[in-house]
């Protein structure tokens, strides 16, 4: 067996050596060509060929979203299941700013590789399209759908600024708040208006006076997105949204709870009625597998790539926290630039087809395919790697 692994391993590295025009080409047309989040139509059909090409059945449009995919190739048997995801939507304004042509094209990349292995492969590889990460998150709604049901173990790659295979992310609820006052002259009448504007002001107020009695991990933050038009007019509508984070979903719930009774105390202090939601899916928290993340480091080691971080608390979030609460899984970072240039910036998206940006692609390329080959090969890893997760549940 571990002579049948190190074959494959072998073979799959060789081939994506072999291919490299292809792929970096792949990433640079994305890069040149940017598409935003649930849009993202051209990237959709050049990924998804290129997995049709090499031996995939490819489903477009699942769980209800028009540039979603999943990707299919059946092995010698049908489990386990590797699940390898892609990102391809962009930033406004900004292109690639955060890597996200790399995410897919690596996953493709790998997931083309392990097709020279068809017949030799005991196991089934899906490789998921996944839209939308900046806004709606995209693997949020493919997870409530349940594709990831009979998933065994998932991965994906992200471009950064440092090589750091486990990390952390924090959950996130994004809540838009309205509040409906009534409108009178300002100046003429104001004992008549309901101030709307006060009362999102007094929410806003309500989170300062809160947050010393939060936990260090939690962040919120908010805009105000509507907030009257002409000074003289008292405001009969305002409107503000916030995210709303923290390290786990279950303390996220207790800080949402408080939030809303913030919103209840404004409204009783001003008049205004009021209504919440969210508008954007909500993301958990990541949970990086350390089994997993052990075999990643391995293959990185085993290709040269030593400079590596020990795992972190991250203070972003990702809709692949939701992905790992349901299977084990990664989301590991490498580094396609130095810290001159921060992700979401014109300056990342520009790293992401620089030599070392393309060279970075290949190695997580490498990586995910080995990666992949090892959860198939060694079903004991794949076992601990579940039981990992099981129990890291339990504690949370």
């Amino acid at each position: 067996m571990i002579d049948q692994l190190s074959t494959a391993k072998k073979r799959v590295c060789e081939w994506i050596e072999h291919t490299d025009e292809q792929f970096t080409g792949l990433a640079r047309k994305m890069y040149e060509d940017p598409e935003l989040g649930f849009a993202e139509e051209k990237a959709a059909q050049w990924l998804s060929e290129t997995l049709t090409n090499n031996g995939y059945a490819v489903e477009k449009g699942i769980a209800g979203l028009k540039t979603a995919f999943r990707a299919t190739l059946s092995g010698t048997t049908s489990h386990p299941i590797i699940a390898l995801l892609c990102e391809y939507d962009a930033l406004p304004d900004i292109g690639h700013g955060c890597g996200h042509n790399l995410i897919g094209t690596a996953s493709v990349w790998a997931g083309s590789a392990l097709a020279q292995l068809n017949g030799d492969l005991p196991g089934t590889i899906i490789v998921f399209g996944c839209p939308g990460e900046e806004t709606d998150g995209g693997k949020v709604i493919i997870v409530n759908n349940e594709y990831f049901a009979n998933v065994d173990a998932a991965m994906m790659f992200h471009p950064s600024i440092e090589n750091r295979v486990l990390s952390s992310s924090l959950a996130i609820d994004a809540l838009e708040i309205t509040f409906h006052g009534r409108t009178a002259h300002a100046a003429g009448s104001p004992h008549l208006g309901i101030n709307a504007l006060d009362a999102v002001i007094q929410v806003f107020n309500g989170i300062n006076a809160l947050r010393q009695h939060l936990t260090e991990d939690v962040r919120i933050h908010g805009i105000i997105t509507e907030g009257g038009k002409a000074p003289n007019v008292v405001p009969d509508l305002a409107q503000a949204r916030f995210y709303l984070r923290a390290r786990d979903r279950k303390y996220l719930n207790e800080v949402v709870a408080k939030f809303k009774k913030i919103c209840e105390g404004a409204s009783l202090m001003t008049g205004a009625t009021y209504d919440i939601h969210n508008f954007e899916n909500s993301n958990d928290n990541l949970i990086s597998n350390e089994v997993i993340g052990r075999l990643f480091e391995g293959n990185l080691r085993d290709i040269g790539v030593t400079n590596l971080l020990p795992r972190n608390k991250g203070g972003g979030s990702t809709d692949m926290g939701n992905v790992s609460q349901v299977v084990p899984a990664i989301h590991a970072y490498l580094a396609i630039c130095g810290k001159e240039a921060r992700t979401h910036s014109r300056e990342f998206a520009r790293a992401t087809i620089s030599q070392q940006g393309l060279n970075t692609l290949k190695i997580a390329a490498k990586t995910l395919a080995m990666t992949t080959l090892d959860l198939i090969f060694k079903p004991e890893e794949l076992a601990k790697a579940k039981e990992e997760l099981q129990k890291t549940k339990q504690i949370s």
